[in-house]
């Protein structure tokens, strides 16, 4: 191996661990039957949460979920394992059904894109910033 060869296996494989995921597929969500139930990473289904399950993803990925057919979006945490399927890339729990208008369809074309943590902590500052300057000053 040549130098210039050996130089880009170190690029490829530093641009590698920085890629983020993406996806597109249908989406479905958990029946309410499964409520209180553990997930695979050991964390009661509570449906009022937004989680979801997903065939690879690591716990603790936060993946935002956006319908295909009207643009609506939730931000999701991969608590749960599902069967490889080739029919759905992911489970969404029933309040994240509700924000994408999941509900009455059962299943819809989505796309997943990651969200990584630096970003969403970002966020969570500025709302917290601009919550705080709305409150009127007496």
């Amino acid at each position: 191996m040549n130098f210039c060869s050996i130089v880009f296996l170190i690029f490829l494989s530093l641009h590698n661990g920085l890629a983020i995921y993406t996806a597109e597929g249908k989406a479905s969500y958990y029946a309410d039957r499964l409520h209180g139930h553990r997930t695979a990473s050991g964390e009661r289904y509570d449906k009022e949460k937004f989680t979801a399950a997903h065939a690879t993803l690591p716990f603790n990925t936060v993946v935002r979920v956006t319908n295909l057919k009207n643009g609506k979006a939730v931000v999701v945490t991969v608590n749960d394992r599902m069967a490889r399927s080739r029919h759905n890339i992911i489970d969404v729990s029933r309040a994240a059904a509700l924000q994408i208008d999941l509900i009455r369809e059962g299943s819809t074309r989505v796309r997943l894109d990651e969200v990584k943590k630096e970003a969403l902590e970002q966020q969570e500052r500025l709302t917290d910033v601009s919550e705080a300057e709305a409150i009127p000053k007496k």
